[in-house]
């Protein structure tokens, strides 16, 4: 599958300018996650492929000030992502020690500081 980048720089007022440099491809949308679908169909006509037949990879444009603190966003968000999975294993392994030793499921849900529902849930895996 074919892959066309398609960078998205903001504009003059509420517009972001689309272009695909590899076609020479230019538009705009108000709405930058309506890119994709607004240069789409210039792609495929300046390609001679179906829309079917590659994908669009947007790549904003912000200027550096603004992509230090979007890649500081996104890398916190992985890791809180990460950390949450932990958790849930920790959890899941601690509520299966807890079912071995004979503990109810309200205890469980006490000592994980979670409501019973929720250490019910953990318990049926």
């Amino acid at each position: 599958m074919r892959i066309f980048t398609v960078t998205a720089e903001r504009g003059r007022g509420p517009v972001w300018v689309l272009e695909c440099k590899e076609l020479g491809v230019v538009s705009q949308t108000r709405r930058l996650d309506r890119a994709r679908d607004e240069v789409s169909e210039a792609i495929a006509y300046m390609s001679g492929l179906d829309e079917s037949e590659f994908e669009i990879a947007i790549e904003p444009v912000l200027g550096a000030e603004l992509e230090v603190l979007r890649s500081e966003a996104m890398a916190s968000k992985r890791e809180a992502a990460e950390a949450a999975d932990r958790a849930s294993a920790a959890s899941r392994k601690f509520v299966e020690q807890m079912k071995a030793h004979g503990f109810t499921v309200r205890e469980m849900g006490t000592l994980l500081g979670v409501s019973y529902q929720r250490a019910a849930a953990l318990a049926a895996g």
